[in-house]
């Protein structure tokens, strides 16, 4: 009991790194609630905002003048959506470019998002799974039903591939709709995992760099 009060102490006032979990915590700045349900304005919504407003005039004053001679914020933008504008193209076709304004801007999104995060004292809303997960069932959703607008009926065909035998269709049905439907978590899980691991990692490392003193300061920098 002593050791763990000692230990206590020890944390508290400052001689071990400091929780790498509270840089995580949501922090209410205006209380809101609507109907019973909780809408409050918080740092995450803040950070959000943050993102949002910073591509918007990012992509603004970078493409303001349309120079034949791209500048560097020019360049940036134009990589960026060609990158996008390729990966559609080659996952979805011709056809996916009604499609691109969505995609890019989750794209956008998500990369602000992620890069802001990595300003110290700033807040990573990606590292949390009720946004990842928002995303990824949004986009889920949207696609079932395009799939089913575009190829009605025909859309359960995806859950058995073409020329599996008639004695492992049960089999393998099963195994696609699981698949299918575990989709967006897997993908939600991916983000904010990785998120929330590297961030937590670098608080700690971070953590014994004033201890270290300039043994901590130099390797870090």
């Amino acid at each position: 009991m002593a050791s763990a009060e000692n230990l206590n102490d020890h944390h508290t006032s400052g001689s071990f790194p400091v929780d790498p979990m509270h840089q995580f915590e949501i922090k209410k700045y205006i209380d809101l609630n609507l109907g019973g349900i909780d809408i409050s304005f918080t740092n995450s919504s803040l950070f959000m905002l943050i993102a949002v407003t910073t591509i918007s005039f990012f992509m603004i004053f970078s493409i303001r003048k349309n120079s034949i001679i791209p500048s560097r914020l020019q360049s940036v933008v134009e990589i960026s959506y060609e990158f996008v504008s390729n990966m559609v193209r080659q996952n979805v076709g011709s056809q996916g470019k009604t499609y691109f304004p969505f995609i890019f801007t989750i794209f956008m999104f998500v990369l602000f998002g992620n890069l802001i995060g990595m300003i110290p004292y700033s807040f990573t809303f990606t590292s949390h799974i009720a946004v990842t997960l928002t995303m990824a069932v949004v986009i889920f959703l949207m696609v079932t039903v395009i799939a089913f607008m575009k190829h009605g009926f025909k859309f359960f065909s995806f859950f058995l591939p073409e020329g599996v035998p008639i004695i492992l269709s049960p089999l393998m049905i099963v195994i696609e709709v699981i698949s299918y439907f575990t989709r967006p978590f897997s993908l939600s899980v991916r983000l904010f995992a990785n998120m929330m691991a590297g961030h937590t990692l670098l608080k700690v490392i971070g953590g014994f760099v004033v201890p270290l003193g300039i043994f901590g300061v130099v390797p870090i920098a």
